[in-house]
């Protein structure tokens, strides 16, 4: 397991407001490419820039995570009066894309709950429009579930990734949550001071409950798994390579048992 990151202080004012240009853009920790990527941004998710040190502008995002992202990954955005109206967004579901108007420019992939540039269309894969998301993904526990096993399955352990192409604990349930509307913090220990206390009995546990563990000698929480109903979780480990469903009754598995090991309490947070 891996201790999740911790986002930088939080700084007052707001520079200007900027979009990412690029499918995924990466967060780091300090204002150099050599620091370490905490987190990432979407394409078409907007952002605000509260600092600048030379190429590098620190953001904060949604989720109010800040961080450190190079200039050549974002751009601008026009002053909310100079904004001109737009159909309504589309949000990928994992999708390749061409320019709607059928010129030979560049398509692109993007990941899962990237927002479509006005300009594109979908090639292969899918993409909703932004309105239909609640009809597609509503906010219930199977819903959760269904979608952190129909997205994140296979998905490889990527340290401060928040995509199916690469993501940690936290940035998993970030985005499954997020997706049908719910939007939680970025790092495990900041998820586990949302909802209400489910207990600590993991078999008691209902779907879509939120299971905290800690590697660490304070308890603090390090990481984050989605409860499955009837002693199940699924979840993204380090120490499974990326995604796993755990059956946590399993009495002959080691890594389950240092799960149950670590395992400090669950939180409800729908």
């Amino acid at each position: 397991m891996a201790t999740e990151s911790k986002p930088l202080s939080t700084t007052p004012s707001m520079l200007y407001e900027a979009t990412v240009r690029t499918p995924i853009a990466p967060l780091h920790g300090e204002p150099r490419i050599a620091s370490q990527m905490i987190s990432q941004q979407l394409a078409g998710h907007r952002l605000s820039v509260l600092d600048e040190e030379g190429d590098w502008v620190c953001v904060r995002g949604a989720d109010d995570y800040e961080g450190w992202m190079h200039s050549g990954f974002i751009a601008r955005s026009p002053m909310p009066s100079a904004r001109k109206s737009r159909a309504t967004p589309r949000i990928s579901l994992g999708c390749a894309t061409r320019p709607s108007d059928g010129s030979r420019g560049p398509g692109r992939a993007l990941p899962l709950r990237a927002i479509l540039a006005p300009d594109e269309t979908p090639t292969s894969g899918e993409a909703i429009d932004a309105d239909e998301r609640t009809r597609r993904f509503p906010a219930t526990p199977d819903a959760i579930i269904a979608s952190a096993q129909r997205f994140f399955e296979g998905t490889s352990y990527l340290w401060g990734g928040v995509t199916p192409w690469g993501a940690d604990c936290s940035g998993l349930v970030q985005s499954v949550f997020a997706l049908h509307g719910l939007q939680l913090p970025r790092d495990a220990w900041q998820q586990a001071e949302r909802g209400t206390d489910a207990g600590g009995d993991i078999g008691e546990l209902r779907a879509a409950d939120l299971l905290f563990f800690s590697d660490r000698d304070d308890g603090r929480p390090t990481h984050v798994g989605i409860a499955l109903g009837a002693a199940g979780m699924v979840h993204l480990a380090l120490g499974r390579g990326g995604y796993a469903i755990e059956r946590m009754g399993e009495r002959n598995d080691p890594y389950v048992e240092k799960l149950r090991q670590r395992f400090l309490f669950a939180r409800r947070v729908i």
